[in-house]
């Protein structure tokens, strides 16, 4: 059956706009809106039997004025779907849910399946008007009615044929007939309805009021349209320029190279003709010495031999002496030259030079994620450098590991003039900014990511003279139970401005509380290169995973080397990035070997013992030992904890990727305390989660940011004899204490040698803690329980 062709071609070019299903590419039939708004036919109709030809592919640009359209009907800016079915076809059989063609949602089906899908009015009403067509072939189109005046009679229930829809059901948020209200059968039991007239208006009102505010967004959306738009441009211009200046690099490589090949090319033909001359003289002497030799041996023969008496008498004077000269004659019998001539250019260095010649710079941070912190932010002092502290993240608010970013920073004092401000690049994600107000007043601190303002810019900071600064508060007193049972106090102190060290850093005048500080960066014994997890033994000895440089070494309570075992490899009793470390009640040294994916069991000396988790780990990061010898490893890149027996088999597992109470993003290190609970670092999460020994959530503590009790990406974490809990903060770089249920408690005093991005940290035997500062590469000991 032929498709029926209007007329009139704005007729026309409403049924092609509105009317057409984008499932069987022909008018509608019983049309059916999904929860996404766009609308399809509930069913195939007699049209559909008739084989339609897909449309060829094509570029599709949606305009502007038609996006609230194709939200709704618009079939002529969507892709069709491959398949020439309606939708009651395009479900398939005993689904529960349906996908859109068009947007991909998924959706829930209704009890009653797709003819229980709202029925689209609209559209309905659209076609009725349209199949009457009343306006001839050539004459102006008239207006088409109001939509209330479409078919001159009131909308009929899709349940119930020829009845009159005059209900509303609120909780089912449906229209319906008096059949659907009333009978045995009735749907829609015990529900609240009201004359369909008297929610009309409400709901008109209601829609128009979103209607409104979903328009009022569109300025926004043009603007971000126009940002993005020019951003892309500027990728694909940076592109163009990078291309150019990579093959203009090379090619004044390749000119260098040919003009050393011609140089080298020279003195080689310089150098063998010199030689050349020297050995073609040497030639001749020796040659004219053979011949006179040669001629005068001849000579003397024949007279010898065949000569008379007289003959030989007369010419044997002459012949002596010329023997004589001969035999005496010095010849240049030894080479004046050599033969050596050889090109010696090393060019092993020189390719792995050309290999890793040149770098594309770049960063994923985004200026609207990123965040500045530090005293610097809210006050300074006039004449002496004040600093803060700016961590980079990308669009998913995962911190940025590489520097290079393009970071603007720019002071304005009272008076409008520009500020002394310089911006330091700490190579890892993180800058730390410095200015220098020279009057009092306030100041506007603008920083801006690649153009763009990051978090909370443009911020406002008081500079005041030496003088008005107030004192510090006093230091808060904190009671923490000693192990003994007694009472101890415990500082609550305020960590430095910056994150990553103060440039009033010599200057800070609260107590040092740092016992001793063990390492630098390098590869022999006590240095370390990027260590992680530390950890702790009753026997007085401190453990630190060197994580690049594959090993791990182990100290004393009082820093002293003892001993460093761990060569690199992917071989059983190999290490390949150690990150987390842990010893068990035996003595023996538990590592969490990243790269290898299984934890490795040493002996107290070192010694390869087992390996666990080999097939099921996907990155090994912290690892613990509870009270019953379980070992519990925190998988990384898995997102979940695996709890262990000591002879690896698997006891337990939960966790996986996500932001609810048993999900985590990122998971760093783990502790257990003296309930046999389970205490985790979710790194991107910004928070700890305790759970109980089967891996059952108990509670969380922790949010994003860097007052009391927030974090930045928490890393390592302790739980002391009294259950609080010691956490180290990567971005802020300083340790916090909790008590058991998770409330702030105070700091540990690190601000007279700040950390630097701290990794693991443990309690040791003497009560004392220790972190892994990975940034500058040592492990500190800081008095906790005085």
């Amino acid at each position: 059956m032929a498709r029926h062709e209007p007329a009139s071609p704005v007729v026309r070019q409403i049924d092609q706009q509105f009317l057409i299903c984008s499932i069987c590419l022909d008018r509608y039939c019983n049309p059916k809106v999904l929860p996404c708004l766009h609308t399809f036919c509930e069913s195939p109709s007699v049209h559909a039997s008739v084989p339609v030809p897909l449309p060829v592919p094509r570029p599709i640009r949606v305009p502007l004025s038609c996006t609230l359209t194709l939200m709704f009907i618009c079939p002529s800016h969507s892709l069709p779907a491959p398949n020439p079915r309606c939708l009651q076809n395009y479900i398939p059989a005993q689904s529960l849910s349906l996908s859109c063609p068009v947007c991909r949602q998924t959706s829930i089906l209704p009890e009653r399946g797709v003819p229980a899908l709202p029925n689209n009015f609209f559209i309905t009403n659209l076609m009725e008007v349209l199949q009457r067509d009343p306006d001839p072939r050539g004459a102006p189109p008239a207006p088409l009615p109001p939509l209330g005046a479409a078919t001159g009679q009131p909308l009929c229930c899709p349940n119930h044929e020829g009845k009159v829809m005059e209900f509303y059901c609120e909780p089912c948020e449906t229209a319906m007939c008096r059949e659907c209200t009333e009978g045995e059968r009735r749907e829609h039991r015990d529900h609240r309805t009201v004359p369909l007239r008297d929610v009309l208006e409400q709901h008109k009102a209601a829609l128009q009021h979103q209607l409104d505010a979903v328009r009022a967004r569109l300025p926004q959306l043009a603007a971000a349209v126009g940002l993005v738009a020019e951003i892309s441009r500027q990728l694909g211009q940076r592109r163009a320029e990078a291309e150019a200046e990579i093959g203009s690099s090379f090619e004044e490589l390749e000119t260098a190279l040919r003009q050393r090949r011609e140089v080298l090319l020279r003195d080689l033909e310089a150098t063998c003709a010199a030689k050349q001359q020297v050995l073609e003289a040497q030639l001749e002497v020796l040659r004219q010495g053979q011949e006179s030799i040669l001629s005068s041996c001849a000579f003397t023969e024949q007279a010898l031999h065949h000569g008379s008496a007289t003959e030989v008498l007369l010419v044997q004077k002459q012949m002596g002496e010329r023997l004589r000269e001969l035999a005496a004659r010095p010849f240049p019998e030894h080479p004046h030259e050599n033969a050596q001539l050889e090109f010696h250019a090393e060019p092993e260095g020189l390719r792995r030079s050309i290999q890793n010649l040149g770098a594309l710079l770049t960063t994923s941070a985004t200026a609207h994620t990123t965040v500045a912190t530090g005293e610097g932010l809210r006050q300074a002092v006039v004449g002496q450098p004040c600093s803060l502290s700016v961590t980079t993240k990308d669009k998913d608010g995962a911190l940025v590991r590489s520097g290079g970013a393009r970071l603007r920073f720019a002071v304005t004092g009272p008076d409008g003039a520009a500020a002394e401000a310089e911006v330091q690049d700490n190579r890892n994600g993180t800058y730390e900014l410095v200015y220098t107000p020279r009057t009092e007043g306030d100041f506007v601190l603008s920083i801006l990511l690649y153009g763009q303002p990051v978090r909370g810019s443009p911020f406002r900071a008081r500079a005041l003279r030496p003088s008005d600064v107030p004192p510090s508060p006093e230091e808060a007193k904190r009671r923490v139970k000693s192990p003994g049972g007694g009472h101890v106090r415990q500082k609550a102190l305020r960590r430095p401005a910056s994150m990553y060290g103060s440039a009033k850093r010599k200057e800070n005048p609260i107590e040092d509380e740092l016992i001793f500080r063990v390492g630098s960066r390098g590869r022999e014994k006590g240095e370390f290169t990027n260590l992680q997890g530390i950890s702790t033994s009753s026997a007085g000895r401190i453990v630190v995973a060197d994580s690049n440089n594959q090993c791990v070494q182990v100290f004393s309570n009082e820093g002293q080397f003892r001993l460093r075992f761990g060569v690199r490899g992917r071989s059983p009793g190999q290490l390949q990035r150690p990150t987390g470390v842990s010893v068990d009640t035996n003595g023996d040294i538990i590592v969490a070997d990243y790269d290898n994916r299984w934890v490795s069991v040493f002996s107290p000396e070192g010694k390869f013992k087992t390996k666990l988790g080999a097939g099921r780990l996907m990155g090994p990061k912290g690892v613990a030992v509870d009270r019953n010898g379980h070992i519990i490893v925190v998988d990384n890149k898995a997102c979940c904890v695996f709890i262990f027996q000591p002879n690896g088999k698997l006891v337990a597992r939960f966790g996986s990727r996500g932001t609810a109470e048993r999900q985590f993003a990122g998971p760093h290190f783990v502790a257990v305390n003296n309930k046999n609970e389970i205490v985790v670092t979710d790194f991107h999460n910004h928070s700890v989660k305790v759970y109980n020994a089967e891996g059952e959530f108990l509670f969380k503590f922790g949010s994003h940011g860097e007052g009391n009790g927030q974090f930045n990406a928490p890393t390592g974490v302790a739980v002391d004899s009294n259950g609080n809990i010691i956490v180290a903060d990567w971005g802020n770089s300083r340790i916090q204490v909790f008590d058991s249920a998770g409330s702030f408690l105070s700091y540990i005093n690190t601000a007279a040698d700040p950390l630097y991005g701290p990794q693991g940290l443990a309690l040791t035997s003497d009560g004392h803690v220790v972190v892994a500062d990975s940034g500058n590469h040592c492990f500190k000991a800081y008095r906790y329980l005085q």
